[in-house]
């Protein structure tokens, strides 16, 4: 005799089943997206990335403390021209002409998030920033030139990400702090772009 399964067994090994395949295939999906980006970096298609691949926790946190910072900007996309004032000559380098609109609406955000957290630093040591730079989600890895100048802390932040050219120049001394956008090379190591 034939022994004719319950409803429900029916239906939890459906479900089993059903899991299992979800499974298989997202796994097989991962692996046929992984040869294929192997065989475009083999064929030497590969665009190179201007900014380190998120390879640790600690660079795809700072990737996504980006995103978060920049989701109501424009998506990334080509420099595009901005109208100046008819008086004014049109700047022919800088930021307002190198940078995309997602760039240009995140350098103000970031610009913002960094000046109220360093506003209160009684003594900006170049540890003190550091620190909450670290805090906001900026990795050591790209904060460059942190150092006392005076009676500032200087510092410079790469933020290079989905092919912008983003950096940010910053100078906090307990009663002025400055934080303003600037422009990286595409490509390659960090350099402030003069």
């Amino acid at each position: 005799m034939t022994e004719i399964p319950s409803p429900k067994a029916l239906f939890t090994r459906s479900v089993s089943t059903l899991a299992a395949t979800a499974l298989a295939s997202l796994a097989l999906v991962a692996c046929g997206s992984e040869q294929a980006g192997t065989a475009s970096v083999r064929a030497g298609s590969s665009i190179p990335s201007p900014t380190p691949s998120p390879t640790s926790s600690s660079e795809a946190a700072f990737t996504a403390m980006l995103d978060r910072v920049a989701r109501s900007c424009p998506a990334p996309g080509p420099v595009e021209k901005h109208p100046g004032d008819a008086a004014a000559p049109a700047p022919t380098s800088g930021p307002e002409v190198e940078l995309n609109a997602r760039d240009w609406c995140a350098s103000a955000l970031h610009e913002e998030r960094i000046t109220r957290a360093v506003w209160e630093l009684a003594d900006p040591t170049p540890e003190k920033v550091g620190k909450v730079l670290n805090d906001l989600g900026y990795v050591d890895g790209r904060i460059h030139g942190l150092r006392q100048s005076g009676e500032a802390t200087t510092f410079a932040l790469d933020l290079r990400d989905k092919g912008g050219r983003l950096c940010l120049d910053g100078s906090v001394d307990g009663e002025r702090t400055m934080v303003t956008a600037c422009v990286a090379p595409p490509t390659g190591p960090f350099a402030v772009a003069k």
